[in-house]
């Protein structure tokens, strides 16, 4: 059976393994290069591929930012740092011959949640609420990327018009008002101020200020799915992220949904690939395609 060396870069981590199957193997993480970031990406991504050299016969790339033709670059450019416009493609073919997939890691976590499905459906997406908001997007059973690799940045989505600037530069995104930096920022504000996992903790408690914030942003992600459902038939949302899987945050969103007309009602689970969504997404995406291709 054919063997890929998936990689998967965060803003922190660089996870890598080989995948057979749905198998993962020889599993590893580093920290993402902060100092002098293109340099230190293009070296750790030749250690990766080099080490496995010979174990593999394809590479699937899971990336925060957009994939565009070979490239990485963002929506929002601080979000990756020194990393903004870096020939991802070219600095992985300089060390192997084999075919490379790139993929935006929420479009790959979003393919690994809709494989894993026990009960497929033709209109998924997956939502991850963590730092930021992203999503992938699954229409007619086919994972949608677009020319642009931009396709399932849902996060960038308008929520309030009246609301903060986001990091992409428009005012009001989802983003900017549901994702745990945003929750972060607001909570810097307080006269008691705390981290976002603290937040949470308060809302538990029901401190009424910790619930307004939290209820705030569940509430911008509901209509965000209210949004897709409406725009795309969407039959099942499945919710991840530190934020989205924080105890408490699923019901109120199921909670806000359920308040709007039945039109806009659809089926909101808990994300269930965990912290290898992306690698695996990523393998299996890319297995496809060059299947389907037959290369």
């Amino acid at each position: 059976m054919k063997c890929c060396l998936a990689i998967d870069i965060g803003g922190t981590k660089i996870a890598s393994a080989l995948i057979t199957g749905n198998i993962i193997e020889q599993r590893q993480q580093i920290k993402t290069p902060q100092d002098e970031a293109a340099i230190g990406m293009s070296q750790a991504l030749a250690q990766i591929v080099q080490q496995h050299q010979g174990m593999f016969d394809s590479v699937a790339v899971a990336s925060t930012g957009i994939i565009n033709r070979g490239v990485l670059t963002a929506l929002n450019p601080k979000n990756l740092g020194g990393l903004a416009e870096f020939p991802l493609a070219k600095s992985i073919a300089e060390h192997t011959d084999a075919p490379i997939g790139l993929l935006n890691d929420v479009q790959a976590a979003a393919y690994a949640e809709y494989q894993l499905l026990t009960d497929k459906v033709d209109n998924f997406v997956f939502i991850t609420v963590s730092t930021g908001v992203g999503g992938g997007i699954i229409l007619n059973g086919k994972l949608q990327t677009g020319p642009n690799g931009i396709a399932g940045h849902i996060g960038h989505t308008l929520a309030d018009p009246n609301g903060p600037i986001c990091g992409c530069g428009r005012q009001g995104c989802v983003e900017a008002i549901a994702a745990g930096r945003a929750i972060e920022a607001a909570a810097a504000q307080w006269d008691d101020p705390c981290e976002p996992a603290e937040v949470f903790a308060r809302f538990r408690q029901g401190v009424p200020q910790a619930v307004e914030l939290v209820q705030r942003s569940a509430k911008a992600i509901a209509n965000m799915i209210a949004d897709l459902v409406i725009a795309n038939d969407i039959q099942r949302v499945a919710l991840g992220g530190s934020v989205g899987l924080a105890e408490g945050y699923l019901p109120l969103v199921r909670h806000y949904l359920q308040q709007l007309p039945h039109f806009y009602h659809t089926d909101v689970v808990a994300a269930a690939c965990g912290q290898d969504a992306g690698l695996l997404g990523a393998a299996l995406w890319w297995r496809h395609e060059l299947d389907g291709n037959e290369i």
